[in-house]
């Protein structure tokens, strides 16, 4: 007997595969009868045997009923208990393949189950296991200047696959209002650096600006596609800010289309490789070092232009990353150089002579693209991202080296000559996650000969001549700046966020061989565009009027700024002239409504 209760629990395990195949109704009413027909079985077991009564149990011998034997029963129960299990694991599998079902848009009806009790010993499945958070996932995801979908992991319903490439269209539309009381000229971008004085001599320090724009209004487009053991992702994003027309405003608002962000990007293993048009590595990341404008910190303002204090450039470049570990990240990047003086520099005589031939081609003076480049600028970064318990963290520590260097033309020296200066400059950034969705942030910067990186306000280097040689000479200027500020996920759908930022540049008096004059930058007498600190506070509030996964988002977002500038120079009063104000200032203000594609 003991024997035939082996062979009935073999025959028990070979059957289960189908009983789990078979129906939950089946499989309840196959249990119901095996029961019964167990009990059926113990009662016939227990009446004796009469005289020629045919009995159903007749063929199994009458010890095979008796009910003193224990180790059948004990089978039996273990056979009932197997079948109970695979039962519970059919629930379990149909209850993961219809959530999957139901995650991936299928067509089928998802019949989700009652989750079965938790096993001791078991290992979650790929699908039920919750995947980590990411690292600054509630600010990264929350960055509208982007507009990209603030879902994590989420793919876009407007994203479609030719062959092995996955295409993802996004950006967003843009009706933008902003308001200023003085007349900076600059359109939605603000110049920072040009602000009028209240006095000026045309009248914008006492005339206010008003206006409309859809410029903003932002298109991209990605691309996805494993190659060789890796991954490829392509990106293109314009937007409508390109040189516009003289006539922009007159009818037909014609806005230029231009290119803000293309390049592709490799990575395979713990090594990425970048090249294109993207922001500059020395541009603060909100997470690691990221390549994807949800990774970067440009600020949530509306102002095109960013905030004041902010290190940023979209130029050329070629960048090679290296992923040791999932916490650090550090990377090396060649960009496009750019010999930068600006507009506000006065030169030598030599250089810049009222006539004759005019070298300033060797310099950017800020309306030129010819000037030519020393060598490409040398950025690096290191960056690591971290959990302080449940709090994430990101600091980053970026250097960066730059090289300048002018010719003297044998006309003017005897002899041609050329003179060099390289340029250098660090930052440290931060954010940290102080509370729940509210986050700190700190961007530091501090340079000699790279004040290009800051919104391109401040020269990076003056031209001086030698009063023996007569050599030109380019002689650095100190310049450094800082954001800092707050950003605060208040509900899913109201953030608000404050910054302020400062910029500081320092002067350079130099004399004039030719002249005896004093040129350069920030000298007694300079104009009033040699700025030496130029500061903005900023406020505002991101309100999600409503959003849907298939149809987009539909926000409404508000900025409102103060800024100030001063001059290293300002004249004084005297008996006859009320002499210039100190400083020039503004309050701005934006309003946004924006629509997000999905």
């Amino acid at each position: 007997m003991k024997a035939l209760a082996v062979i009935l629990l073999i025959i028990g395990v070979t059957a289960g595969p189908a009983a789990i195949a078979a129906s939950n109704d089946k499989a309840s009413s196959t249990t119901s009868d095996t029961t019964a027909k167990d009990a059926k079985t113990t009662a016939a077991a227990s009446q004796p045997p009469a005289g020629n009564t045919t009995s159903t149990n007749s063929a199994v011998p009458a010890t095979a009923a008796a009910p003193a034997n224990p180790a059948l029963e004990a089978e039996l129960e273990q056979l009932r208990e197997l079948m109970e299990s695979q039962q519970t694991a059919l629930k379990s599998q149909q209850a993961e393949i219809e959530a999957l079902r139901a995650q991936l848009g299928s067509n089928h009806p998802a019949t989700i189950l009652p989750a079965p009790a938790a096993v001791a010993g078991a290992v979650p499945s790929a699908a039920t296991a919750a995947a980590p958070a990411p690292l600054n996932a509630t600010v990264a995801d929350a960055q509208n200047q982007n507009g990209t979908s603030d879902e994590e992991g989420s793919r876009s319903p407007l994203s479609f696959r030719i062959g092995d490439a996955q295409f993802t269209p996004g950006g967003f539309l843009d009706l933008t209002s902003y308001n200023r009381t003085t007349n900076v000229g600059s359109g939605i971008g603000t110049s920072f650096g040009s602000i009028p004085f209240n006095n000026s001599a045309n009248g914008a320090g006492d005339q206010s600006e008003s206006r409309f724009t859809a410029q903003n209004s932002r298109v991209s487009l990605k691309v996805e596609v494993p190659v060789r053991g890796g991954n490829m992702t392509g990106y293109i994003e314009t937007d409508f800010l390109g040189n516009a027309p003289t006539n922009l405003n007159v009818t037909s608002n014609s806005n230029t289309l231009r290119m803000r962000l293309y390049f592709a990007d490799y990575r395979r293993g713990k090594w990425e490789m970048l090249a294109g048009q993207e922001w500059s590595l020395l541009t603060p990341n909100r997470v690691g070092i990221g390549y994807m404008p949800t990774d970067i910190f440009f600020a949530q303002d509306m102002d095109t232009n960013y905030q004041l204090g902010l290190t940023w450039a979209r130029q050329p470049q070629f960048r090679i990353l290296y992923h040791p570990t999932k916490n650090w990240a550090m990377a090396v990047s060649l960009e496009n150089p750019d010999q930068y003086t600006g507009g506000a520099v006065t030169y030598p005589e030599d250089f810049a002579p009222a006539t004759g031939t005019s070298l300033t081609n060797q310099v950017d003076t800020g309306n030129g693209t010819t000037s030519p480049g020393y060598f490409p600028d040398i950025i690096a970064k290191i960056a690591r991202d971290q959990h302080l318990g449940k709090k994430d963290l990101h600091f980053e520590v970026a250097g960066i080296v730059s090289g300048n260097r002018l010719a003297t033309p044998a006309a003017i020296a005897g002899v041609s000559a050329t003179q060099s200066k390289t340029a250098g400059g660090g930052s440290f950034n931060m954010n940290l996650e102080l509370g729940r969705n509210f986050h700190l942030i700190a961007n530091t910067f501090w340079s000699d000969g790279e004040a290009r990186y800051i919104d391109g306000l401040g020269p990076n280097f003056v031209v001086g001549q030698d009063a023996a040689s007569l050599n030109f000479i380019p002689n650095l200027i100190h310049a450094g700046s800082g954001v800092g500020g707050f950003e605060w996920q208040f509900t899913k759908k109201t953030m608000f966020y404050g910054y302020y930022g400062g910029a500081y540049f320092g002067r350079a008096s130099l004399t004039d061989p030719t002249t005896g004059k004093l040129i350069g930058y920030g000298y007694g007498g300079s104009a009033s565009s040699n700025n030496r600190a130029i500061q903005e506070g900023t406020l505002g509030v991101i309100q999600t009027i409503w959003k849907n996964s298939n149809y987009g988002t539909l926000q409404v977002i508000t900025q409102a700024s103060y800024l100030t500038r001063a001059p290293w120079f300002v004249l004084a009063p005297t008996d006859t002239t009320p002499g210039a104000p100190k400083n020039a200032h503004v309050t701005m203000a934006y309003v946004d409504l924006r629509y997000v594609l999905p």
